[in-house]
């Protein structure tokens, strides 16, 4: 991995870090995409991470399912007064028969799933929220990783510039008793 630059981004006048870092910047650092493949958590939850992915599960022709996840993300955490208004969009566009974009679910959960849209609350989508994130988790990620739109990504990824400054040692002795060395970092 590359290092992390600058060391406290908290305290520095560089805008880089900030830009370089941005949640959806055209083209991440490299050390940011390569976080990517420590886990499909780490992956999902980065805006250009899942951008990313979803261009993979495109060419794969299962998008639906990273758009079902967001959509039942957008479900749990939106606004209240929409969560029922939600829940049957969700239904009509993802798990209703013949929706245009249908998600493979297994019978169980869509059973669970439906007898809970009978009275919609923001976690009624869970069961097959997590059926989808697993199936993604073990099937599409090992992929995306060994696919050529990860490794272009990675390819093309920014690794910051080295910004320590350059700095010059001088020695100054000091008599005394005994002879002290002491040095004294100055910038260049």
């Amino acid at each position: 991995l590359s290092g992390c630059l600058p060391s406290n981004p908290w305290i520095t006048d560089d805008p880089e870090f900030w830009d370089l870092n941005a949640k959806l910047v055209e083209i991440p650092t490299r050390m940011r995409v390569e976080r990517w493949a420590f886990n499909f958590s780490e992956l999902i939850r980065d805006p250009k991470g899942r951008q990313n992915f979803q261009l993979f599960l495109k060419k794969e022709f299962s998008g639906e399912n990273l758009g079902f996840w967001e959509a039942c993300e957008d479900l749990k955490y939106g606004d209240q007064s929409k969560v029922k208004e939600k829940a049957e969009e969700i239904y009509k566009l993802f798990l209703a028969p013949g929706a245009r974009r249908w998600i493979n679910i297994d019978g169980t959960t869509m059973g669970i799933t439906v007898k809970g849209l009978k009275h919609p609350h923001r976690y009624v989508l869970d069961a097959a929220q997590t059926h989808i994130y697993m199936l993604m988790k073990k099937d599409s990620y090992g992929r995306y990783l060994k696919s050529p739109i990860y490794k272009e990504m990675l390819a093309k990824a920014v690794v910051p510039q080295q910004t320590v400054k350059k700095r010059q040692v001088k020695l100054d002795v000091i008599v005394g008793f005994d002879f002290l060395l002491v040095a004294r970092v100055e910038k260049a």
